[in-house]
Order: C-alpha cells, then structure tokens, then sequence
C-alpha cells in the first residue's frame, strides 16, 4: 500500500478504521461520505491529523486516479456515490478484505443470520481456554483492520461477518468457515432473498478442498438449491434435521461422525436454552473438533458461559412477570426463537406480552403468526413498521399500535400477571427510534429497573401516571 492512492468510502467506524490501518501502511488516503453528520465530523477532525483528507455530503468521488478503493459496509453498492467509482474502474473491495489481506495469521469466520456473535463468543473462549491466542473481531466495534498488527503474534483470528462484508470480498479465504442460517434479513437491501443467501455463500467462494465449512443443514439445502458450492470438507449441524452430523436429541447435542460420535454435550448442563442456542453450542464444538481440541475442555468451557446483554437476557422477576431483553432480535427468525425460548404459561396459555417494531428491513411478518396465537397474549408494537406489523399478526393475536417504547413497556406492565413474561424482541432494526439495538436494550432495562424502584409493589402506574425514567 506504500504511496498508493486510496479512495476510502464511508467513514462509519469500519470505514475509519481502514483509513487508520491504509495511512499505517503507507498509503495516501482520501476518505468520503455522502452523509455529514456530527459524529462523521468528529471521526473526520481524528483523521485529518494523520494526513486523510476528507469530505462529507458528497455524492461524487474526487477525480483523482486512484489504485484502490475500499468500501465500508454500510454502505450500500448501488448508492451513487459507490456507481461512480465503479464507472472509472477502480477495483473496489470492502474493510474486511482490506483487513484479511493484511493479517499474517489463520483466520476462522462466523457468518448467518442469527447466532454468529454468540457463537464467535463461545469459540473465543474454547480456544483462549486452551490456550490458543486469539483475537476476535467485527465484534462489538472491533473492526478486522484496527487488529492487523496483532495478528503477527496470534493462532487465530476469529472474524464475525455479515453479508454487506461479504458483498466485496476478492481473496477472502477463512481456514475455518461456519454458516449459522440463511433467514430472511434485510431485504430492503438485497432485491431478493436469493441474493441476500449467495452473499452469505461467498464466505465459502475461496476456500480449498483442505479447509472445512461448518454449516446448519438447513442452509446448506438452501445453498445446493441455488447452485452455490462449497468446496471444503463439510459438517453439519441442526436442531431439527436428525440426519446432520451433529444434531439435538431430547436436550443431547449428538454427533454422529465417523471419528467422533456419540453424545457430546447436555443442554441441561449449560446456561443457555433453547434450540437456536443449541445450534451455537454444536457449532462452535465443531470449530473445536476440526482443530483437534480436546472434547472435556470445550465442554466445561461452555456449559459456563451465558449470553450477552441484549440476546434474551433476563433483566428481572417482578411479582412474578418476567422481563427479558431480546433487542438483538432484529429479524422475523430471531423473533421466532425467542418466542419458542420464552418460559410457558399455565395449562399452555399464551402468557408473552411482546414488544417489537423498529425500522421494517423489508421483511414479511405474517409467517410468525400462528406461534404467536399460541404463545403471545398481546403485541405491542412501535417504530416505523408498528402498522405493517399489526396488519400481518392482527388475525393472530390482539395489536396495539403505541408512539414510543416507553409506552409499550407501560402498556405491556399493565396487562400483565404473575407467570407472565414481557418480552422485547423487535424483529426490526432501531434505526428509526435509537442509535442501535444496544441504546434500545438499555433503555428497556433501565424501564424496567425503575419499575421495582416505583413503589413496593413494583407498580410502574400508579394513579395512572406513566412510568418515568
């Protein structure tokens, strides 16, 4: 990268960071962003110190010839600003190219819909328990190109990606490559969940006939329907498919491979639950497998390890109504899993108070529903999509369309009873209400906790007044 000209577009944290790591290397950097916004500012005011010359609120490139031009995932490829560089023919790829193509260690990559960020978590930590030295990044605004430098000294790198990073690959080849699922997501981005899938696929589009793809058995049948090969030796893993090579029998993840079979892991031991958990939990065994650790040490490594924040954390028990927080449930398939996860009422009887609503990701709602009758008693949903939700679950279970969370955690607090559970799982993004699912889940906890702060009885409403936080 010595001297070479660089386009960097998108000054998001990603976008930053492969500014940062080009200006390290060497490179003359340019950095745009067709948004202006006070934290674009801020970030440009660290940069411009380093030599990056920046502009914001622009919607065409600099004309400038430049040899490279690296692409932050946010940004879509088909925006203006990213069709105008590809019209002068500069080869674009995307920030964590940038960064695989500087590391100088063997990386392991997480990708799907849902469940890659608790498995990465659980694969960092089998392997750092033995002893292994690993850094995990695309993870909580660690980007691949603010790690570079470390990866001299590591075993691993553990790369959590999605498929905007993916869209703009060229060499990237995990020696370990996992698929978790290929749900429906983001169609207000893909024109097709087709092409949201081969975009995922592309996580397996370099790797050799030595590497190894861990895959759900689901969305490898959804990859073979769409012509999308995986080259690299392959196992499966499935809740519900009995025939994957690693699957879930009565709360027993069983394997079923050649050199290693037989019962593995009782999901009664570990403090996760349900069968999407399960899928992480045999995911990141398999990980572990193909790099020959030790069954025992993997186990007791995971039957300890809990969730993060935002991922069905249980916030509080209050008079008997359970508070959970699912805010990084931002799809229908995430929704779903929480929902099946949720503790059951009595005799069967729906007892979930739901909250969900955001920003709609052009996704559709109405293949949920029947769950819902059976487990949800009320749906209150906010944000953007709160209308086209309630028209797709309206037949399903009642709907009440409200302005803000404050007043759906209210509303959902006054219809409850002990033995019920109220649960945030938006199935949408926060985009249009908060800053990101994190700002959303804390302001859910913090509701929640000045509900037991209220008054003895832990009533949020007292006289009729709303919670205040």
């Amino acid at each position: 990268m010595k001297n070479q000209e660089v386009l960097v577009i998108g000054l998001g944290g990603r976008g930053r960071a492969a500014c940062e790591l080009l200006h390290r290397s060497g490179a003359s950097v340019f950095a745009v962003d067709s948004a202006d916004t006070a934290d674009l500012r801020e970030g440009a005011e660290k940069l411009r110190p380093l030599g990056v010359e920046v502009a914001l609120g622009v919607s065409a490139p600099p004309k400038r010839p430049f040899s490279l031009a690296v692409l932050s995932p946010a940004v879509p490829s088909n925006t203006q600003l990213v069709q105008a560089v590809a019209r002068t023919n500069v080869p674009i790829i995307g920030e964590l190219e940038l960064g695989f193509q500087q590391s100088q260690c063997l990386s392991i990559a997480i990708a799907g819909t849902n469940g890659k960020g608790t498995t990465a978590e659980m694969v960092e930590r089998v392997l750092r328990n033995n002893h292994r030295k690993v850094i995990l990044s695309g993870h909580r605004a660690r980007p691949v190109c603010s790690v570079v430098e470390q990866t001299r000294d590591l075993d691993f790198l553990i790369l959590q990606v999605n498929s905007f990073q993916l869209e703009v690959t060229e060499f990237f080849r995990p020696a370990v490559a996992v698929l978790m699922n290929v749900a429906a997501d983001h169609l207000n981005r893909y024109s097709s969940a087709a092409d949201y899938i081969r975009a995922n696929a592309r996580l397996f589009r370099n790797q050799q006939a030595f590497d190894w793809a861990i895959v759900q058995s689901e969305a490898l049948a959804r990859l073979r329907e769409l012509d999308l090969p995986v080259p690299a030796k392959t196992i499966t893993f499935s809740a519900k498919d009995p025939e994957a090579d690693i699957h879930l029998d009565r709360g027993l993840l069983i394997s079923r491979l050649g050199n290693w079979s037989g019962p593995l892991l009782d999901m009664d031991h570990c403090q996760l639950r349900g069968p999407h958990n399960a899928e992480n939990l045999m995911a990141a065994l398999a990980v572990g497998h193909v790099l020959r650790l030790p069954l025992e040490t993997m186990v007791d490594t995971m039957k300890t390890y809990a969730a993060g924040p935002h991922r069905f954390e249980l916030v509080a028990e209050i008079n008997g109504v359970r508070y959970i927080n699912d805010s990084k449930a931002t799809n229908v398939d995430a929704l779903e899993k929480a929902v099946l996860a949720a503790p059951a009422g009595q005799s069967g009887q729906p007892n979930i108070l739901l909250i969900a609503g955001g920003k709609d990701k052009g996704l559709e709602y109405h293949e949920v529903g029947p769950l819902l009758s059976k487990r949800v008693k009320h749906a209150f949903l906010i944000g953007e999509a709160g209308e086209k939700i309630r028209a797709a679950w309206s037949l399903f279970t009642p709907c009440t369309v409200l302005d803000s969370l404050i007043e759906a955690v209210t509303e959902a607090v006054k219809n409850s009873a002990s033995g019920d559970v109220v649960l945030l799982s938006p199935a949408c993004s926060s985009f249009d209400q908060f800053r990101n699912y994190q700002e959303r889940g804390e302001k859910f906890c913090q509701m929640v906790k000045s509900i037991s702060r209220g008054s003895p009885s832990g009533d949020p409403n007292i006289n009729g007044k709303m919670l205040m936080i």
